[in-house]
């Protein structure tokens, strides 16, 4: 068996790997530690005003806090080395967080719901001006933090969720305005438990699609976005002296670090390692495919030459990229 392994500037990405870690450790710190003191100043103002809808957009603060925190701790988690127990390192932790932190959010909105239902019916007394003003902090906290999460990679999967999370947060605390307003000019007191299951609406909606996307990768599912039958019909034409492409897989260990194995067959005296230079340059430049193993299976003998299949042997070479 022959086992080549290349290593491509390994040093140069940790370095730059951990500088995009270290900055993006940092908007996640400041998202947190606002997203928290607005969520306190939330639940005081709520309580305070008798207004259910600043206390569903406290707790759907809560909910963003946990998500915030828990994309911190599995951004810390990710950097840590893989073991001889842990071969890939942990890098699925921030999906396994994400899992946890959805199924949390099922049971928030559950209890909101049932408050809003049981107001509508018995319509509470509310301050409605404390109510304003602590909602219009809340959209202006909501900007901020907005604005530091902004310019993330596209396939990481917790800032993404937790701009997610920040978005909902502003449409809860425009909502809750609009609810403060209608309240005081209006004197619709409806309008807050109304509007606090419009904010668990929004809950749902955002616990939903994180669940969805966390299942889907610790299924192995294929990369949203890729195609396998694209990728497989792009490493064909690589390079002319492959034959054929199968037993593609392709799956994401978590989000951003994808990985692929496959079998190539090559034509008679096709060159090897030129193909694998083709198959693993088209992974990593179309499809961002940076963790590659393939199989370079015999070719067919001609005419049944004897020992010819011996000198034949399948290659197996494994290929780390790191870029």
């Amino acid at each position: 068996m022959n086992h080549a392994h290349s290593h491509d500037c390994g040093h140069h990405h940790d370095h730059s790997h951990e500088v995009g870690t270290v900055s993006r450790e940092r908007k996640l710190l400041i998202a947190v530690v606002l997203t928290a003191g607005m969520m306190l100043v939330e639940v005081a103002g709520g309580w305070w005003s008798g207004s259910l809808a600043l206390l569903a957009d406290a707790g759907h603060m809560l909910v963003d806090c946990a998500a915030l925190i828990l994309a911190l701790i599995a951004a810390r988690m990710a950097l840590r080395p893989a073991d001889a127990r842990r071969t890939y390192g942990y890098g699925r932790m921030e999906v396994l967080a994400g899992f946890v932190n959805a199924l949390t959010q099922f049971v928030l909105v559950g209890f909101i719901a049932y408050e809003a239902i049981e107001r509508l019916f018995k319509p509470v007394e509310i301050l409605s001006g404390v109510m304003l003003g602590v909602a219009v902090a809340g959209l202006l906290i909501n900007l901020i933090v907005l604005r530091s999460l902004q310019g993330h990679s596209h396939d990481d999967v917790n800032i993404g969720a937790a701009t997610l999370h920040v978005l909902g947060d502003l449409l809860g605390s425009a909502g809750a305005i609009v609810a403060a307003l209608l309240v005081r000019w209006m004197g619709w007191n409806w309008a807050d438990p109304l509007l606090s299951l419009l904010v668990s609406l929004l809950i749902l909606r955002s616990a939903l699609s994180l669940l969805r996307r966390s299942t889907h990768i610790l299924l192995e599912g294929v990369p949203e976005g890729m195609d396998t039958q694209e990728v497989e019909t792009a490493l064909r034409g690589s390079d002319d002296s492959i034959r054929d492409v199968h037993h593609l897989h392709v799956w994401q260990l978590a989000s951003g670090s994808r990985m692929a194995t496959l079998h190539l067959e090559l034509h008679e005296q096709g060159d090897g390692a030129r193909a694998l230079a083709a198959v693993n340059r088209t992974l990593l430049q179309r499809f961002g495919i940076q963790h590659a193993t393939v199989q370079i299976d015999p070719g067919d003998c001609p005419d049944g030459t004897p020992g010819c299949s011996a000198q034949q042997q399948p290659q197996q070479t494994h290929n780390h990229h790191h870029h």
